[in-house]
């Protein structure tokens, strides 16, 4: 029986372990001022129901004033991150917000 606990314990460690560490590098890309602001800008077009077309990275970055290899730096972190998905059309890249880490982050900060 003590066993079993403690097999059940060490799984649910290493589990939440997992999840600190998926937690801070989601975290850590959003402590920037610029990926804040960049996610929000994909996040806030999303929620506007802009089509495809109008949501280039490109278009965010220059609203944002950001020079491109200043914004793909930002892009590769929040992809990392799991925030966004990227997808490239061609020489332009389209981002979007990832659901299941919106939600992941949503749930562990609901009291």
């Amino acid at each position: 029986m003590i066993l079993i606990e403690l097999s059940y314990i060490c799984s649910r460690n290493s589990a939440m372990q997992h999840d600190i560490k998926k937690l801070t590098r989601i975290m850590k890309a959003l402590a920037n001022d610029n990926r804040l602001e960049l996610y929000l800008q994909i996040r806030h077009l999303e929620q506007l129901a802009v089509p495809q077309s109008e949501c280039f990275v490109s278009d965010i970055a220059a609203k944002m004033k950001i020079g491109a290899p200043t914004i793909s730096h930002h892009i590769k972190e929040l992809e990392s991150a799991g925030l966004i998905r990227v997808q490239k059309l061609g020489k332009q890249i389209t981002a979007s917000v990832n659901e299941e880490t919106k939600n992941y982050v949503r749930e562990v900060f609901s009291i």
